[in-house]
């Protein structure tokens, strides 16, 4: 199967199979791209977990509204590189090729609009409503971030590692909540290294306790990022004084019910950021201390460029990561894998859990 896309059912995302993609002519104003690589992490499981509904998107949106009618099966949503194959659209030009958001498929068709030297807005009516941090692509030779040889990095960790940074600059600007510690579940997820690495930079002030699994726990630790890493079963080991703060990138109930009793009013916030243990059991019961609130990239990039100037906050965002690459480069592996079938594998062994946090799996369609 040389045209290939992956087809979810939107209510259950473990039930996943390949779907043939037929070959299109375009309508005025569509641009075809194939799909050279893109990473598939456990960030893109919080995506088809989120697929139906999410209140991040808008009332009435969810992750599969960026690739698919509400009659469609869900179509993953993954970062990478693609290369344009056909063009409707002056000033995208077959050859060309573009990082941003893409389907887990070998090839898509998007609506370029606000077409400028670094790149476009998809400007498909159906992704008019959604956030506009992911309805941007940016041609390869504009990113001023990227180089030739950190080039299979960036779709592993630059999307991550934005958010990362960005919780990192909330806690800046809320002066930590006023904690000394900080506990990050889901320690070992890439997203998790981002924010740990942007902490560290900033300062030594706050320790970072990092929650992992037994399996997880040793690579954790190799990071050097985080003061202790305590296995999820042991949170009531965990002995500091004052206030502390959580970061949740794992979504897992029976963690967060852990630290919210073990810490209760001393807790000062949960802020959720991943769900990737998306069949847990959530439970009805009350959490004792605050409640938790979800982090939403997007927004926390509005404010920003609003704030300090798109220029700026760009500027800001590609020093950040220059900083991180060489990091990124030391914790992580590369698995690329060729064609559908093995992106389908691949996506199974996500849902499943089976994620080495050493190796970072890229699809090359």
């Amino acid at each position: 199967m040389t045209r290939w896309q992956l087809e979810i059912v939107r209510d259950d995302i473990a039930q996943a199979q390949l779907g043939d993609l037929p070959a299109c002519d375009l309508a005025p104003g569509e641009a075809e791209f194939v799909i050279d690589l893109v990473a598939l992490t456990a960030n893109n499981i919080t995506y088809a977990a989120l697929g139906p509904k999410t209140p991040f998107l808008g009332a009435d949106a969810g992750y599969w509204d960026f690739f698919g009618e509400r009659d469609e099966p869900g179509r993953l949503p993954v970062w990478g590189f693609a290369t344009v194959t056909q063009s409707t659209v002056e000033g995208v030009a077959v050859g060309e090729q573009f990082y941003g958001y893409w389907p887990l498929a070998s090839h898509a068709v998007l609506t370029p609009g606000s077409v400028r030297g670094t790149g476009f807005t998809e400007a498909s009516p159906r992704r008019a409503k959604l956030p506009a941090a992911y309805n941007g692509y940016t041609r390869l030779r504009a990113l001023g971030d990227h180089r030739d040889e950190d080039h299979d990095w960036w779709p592993i960790y630059r999307p991550l590692f934005l958010t990362g940074w960005l919780i990192a600059d909330q806690f800046e600007d809320e002066r930590d909540y006023g904690a000394q510690t900080v506990i990050v579940s889901g320690a070992s997820s890439k997203t998790a290294i981002g924010f740990a690495h942007a902490m560290k930079a900033r300062h030594d002030d706050v320790a970072l306790i990092g929650l992992a699994s037994a399996r997880s726990a040793g690579f954790t630790r190799e990071t050097g990022l985080y003061d202790r890493v305590v296995d999820y079963d042991a949170v009531d080991s965990i002995d500091v004084e004052g206030t502390v703060t959580m970061v949740d990138f794992a979504g897992n109930p029976a963690a967060t019910r852990a630290v919210h009793n073990h810490f209760g009013d001393a807790l000062a916030i949960d802020l959720i950021v991943g769900i990737t243990h998306w069949d847990a059991e959530r439970g009805a019961t009350p959490l004792p201390g605050p409640k938790p609130v979800g982090f939403f990239a997007p927004g926390r990039m509005q404010k920003r460029s609003a704030e300090w100037g798109a220029p700026d906050f760009r500027q800001r965002t590609e020093t950040a990561w220059l900083g991180f690459i060489a990091d990124a480069r030391a914790l992580t592996a590369i698995d690329k894998r060729a064609g559908g079938e093995a992106a389908l594998a691949a996506y199974r062994d996500a849902v499943a859990g089976k994620v080495d946090p050493r190796v970072g799996v890229l699809i090359e369609p």
